[in-house]
């Protein structure tokens, strides 16, 4: 591991980053003397009541706090922890507490495709709230009701979702690239009342039908008495007439602006219905709370992304991602959300970096792939667009590449913090994140989270460093899951993460922590490959093979074959390029040289695309189910499902 820094922050920066303030105020607080992140985590981790009662009152929470951090049954276990016992807030009411001073100054940015810029000051948005929310009102919807958007990344998605919580409902969304089948697994399961859509959207160059599908969810929910159409075209017009029974969103908006109010509920309440990947069966409905994930996300934006008021807030997400989710909260910082929605090469490789320039976006989010992507391309955005304002660069989705570090930093801008976070729908958050205090070394993601004792365990679930092993959080945080959607007793919760190590959350990463503080991540463990029992990460092949420039993609698994395992590996070729010996010598060598010869694969095989779930994530478990001659359960949450055809009975597995 290289253990120069490719970037320190300047000391300014450090003076004047979020984190240093609340550290002051930490010492101030609490009679301690801590100077830098190392302690200030350290400190966090031992006195985690004390840290997240900090936490609220900088960040600036509205609400009752109540007498109580944190209380727990003697005789449960600290995952059964209750945050803020006592505490009463209401999620919209934080969103929106900007309203009044930032009134004509721009909340959301919209961009899309087709679409010229677009804009909601902090006065529309709440305007809009409060009209939707009278709606919302008419129809019945108090705490504890479900709303849903089968929508795309639109600001009125943001409105929607803030008028349902503003009474206490609980959101839900898919994005409208979900099959009907794939989004009755999930609305099916959490029956909303209302659901809202677009009439259509655009992906790729293209108009995408989406009215009809939310047609058919709505009739085969029981549960969905309303069905919200907003037009997807900027004038406002409708591409097909509306039944009479459907609600036009234009027709919302009309009359004197009602007055907006904000039901309180217990800090530990319904929030978010999030969906796991349902590759291995049907979609996990994993519900977050109100207080948990505010207070989390104030920590990773304020103290980890370095968030202040009047930032320009840019996540490259859809609907269907718990990326959208975090995106949103930063409205809470007083910070202004760039939206996107389309494909992020359409027209062409500089449509996103056009927008980071043109909205002076301070802190720009992608995944490790398009990063990849631009650098395949041989894009420089760096050069080709005025990013001045950039601060911040987050990554998250896959592993971030060593070589992507490099990227960043020669061709994007070298005074960025570079955030390789990673966490997940199961947390609606992050485990490791970015500090802006401190260096970024490359191929780690630089912290561990404020506040959560995250550590990595080996096969003896003993706690190692410099040693490859499972990611764990060892404490209580208040964003843990409420639970799963009709999972009463609990035990289907307790068995996907706390079922592993007593008292433990397991995360499923394959990880390492190093001698920096950071976190290096080899892949999932439920993928990794045990070729004569040794365990070998994913992400140490794609590393070095989708480096070639002959290979677009990839996907490596573990065949079952001669009572041990051997490695596959499936590549994506560049077009015109043949999979010939030459190329595979190429391949077997560049594994060999960077990793060991127990990473080189038995066998390599040309395929012309890889399977991935909506998110991005690579399919590895489905394309092993599927070379294995078993069933592929949710074919609907993976993006290109019709690939999988080419994974089967290939003749070069046979031997």
């Amino acid at each position: 591991m290289d253990q120069q820094p490719l970037w320190r922050p300047s000391a300014k920066r450090v003076a004047d980053a979020n984190m240093t303030e609340f550290i002051q105020a930490v010492n101030q607080q609490n009679d301690v003397k801590l100077k830098d992140y190392a302690s200030l985590y350290q400190w966090s981790v031992a006195e985690s009541d004390a840290f997240w009662a900090a936490l609220w009152d900088f960040s600036g929470v509205i609400g009752d706090r109540g007498d109580r951090i944190r209380y727990t049954d003697a005789n449960s276990p600290a995952k059964n922890s209750q945050w803020f016992p006592d505490a009463k807030i209401n999620f919209a009411e934080n969103l929106l507490q900007w309203a009044d001073e930032m009134g004509p100054q721009d909340a959301i940015v919209f961009s899309g495709e087709l679409e010229t810029p677009r804009t909601l000051s902090w006065t529309m948005l709440r305007n809009q709230v409060a009209y939707v929310a009278e709606l919302l009102k008419a129809q019945g919807i108090e705490e504890g009701d479900v709303v849903a958007g089968y929508l795309p990344n639109i600001s009125e998605t943001v409105v929607a979702m803030l008028a349902a919580t503003s009474l206490g409902a609980i959101w839900t969304s898919t994005s409208p690239d979900f099959g009907v089948e794939s989004v009755l697994d999930r609305f099916g399961q959490t029956e909303p009342k209302v659901l809202f859509t677009t009439d259509c959207y655009h992906y790729n160059g293209k108009t995408h039908d989406s009215l009809s599908k939310a047609r058919d969810i709505a009739a085969r929910v029981n549960s969905i008495q309303q069905l919200v159409v907003i037009p997807f075209a900027g004038d406002g017009s409708l591409s097909q007439p509306l039944s009479n029974d459907e609600q036009n969103w234009r027709d919302l908006l009309e009359g004197d602006v009602p007055t907006l109010t904000f039901t309180r509920t217990d800090f530990n309440a319904p929030l978010y219905i999030l969906y796991s990947s349902g590759t291995t069966g049907k979609p996990k409905c994993i519900v977050h709370s109100v207080g948990g994930t505010l207070l989390n996300h104030l920590k990773e934006h304020q103290l980890h992304s370095d968030v202040k008021v009047g930032d320009r807030l840019f996540y490259f997400t859809t609907c269907g991602w718990m990326m959208w989710n975090w995106m949103v909260t930063a409205l809470a910082s007083g910070a202004t959300l760039v939206l996107f929605d389309g494909s992020p090469s359409c027209p062409d490789t500089g449509v996103l970096w056009r927008l980071a320039e043109s909205q002076k976006v301070t802190l720009f989010g992608t995944s490790a792939k398009y990063l990849e992507a631009l650098e395949k391309q041989n894009y420089v955005p760096g050069k080709e667009h005025n990013l001045e304002k950039l601060r911040t660069l987050c990554s998250t989705g896959s592993v971030l590449a060593p070589e992507q570090f490099d990227y960043v930093y020669r061709d994007i801008k070298q005074d960025v913090q570079l955030s390789s976070i990673a966490g997940g729908t199961d947390i609606c958050g992050c485990f490791v994140l970015g500090s802006p205090i401190s260096p970024v070394y490359k191929g780690q993601a630089q912290v561990r989270g404020l506040g959560m004792d995250v550590n990595v365990f080996n096969s003896a679930g003993q706690p190692v460093v410099e040693e490859k092993g499972e990611l764990v959080c060892c404490n209580s945080f208040p964003n843990q899951p409420v639970g799963f959607w009709h999972d009463h007793d609990g035990a289907r919760y307790h068995k996907a993460y706390w079922d592993k190590i007593h008292d433990v959350w397991f995360h499923g990463d394959y990880v390492e922590l190093t001698s920096q503080g950071g976190m290096t991540f080899f892949g999932r463990s439920d993928a990794i490959l045990n070729p004569g029992g040794v365990r070998i990460g994913t992400a140490e092949i794609y590393r070095h093979v989708n480096q070639l420039e002959e290979i677009l993609d990839s996907v490596v698994i573990g065949q079952e074959w001669q009572n041990d395992v051997r490695v596959v590996l499936f590549v994506k070729i560049l077009p015109g390029v043949d999979l010939d010996d030459q190329l595979e010598t190429l391949v077997r060598k560049e594994i060999r040289t960077h990793c060991t010869p127990r990473h080189v694969p038995a066998k390599i095989v040309g395929v012309t695309d890889i399977p991935r779930t909506k998110s991005g994530k690579l399919a590895e478990l489905a394309v092993r189910d599927v070379v294995h001659g078993r069933e592929v359960a949710q074919l609907s949450a993976l993006d290109n499902p019709e690939s999988l055809a080419q994974y089967k009975n290939r003749p070069e597995l046979d031997d």
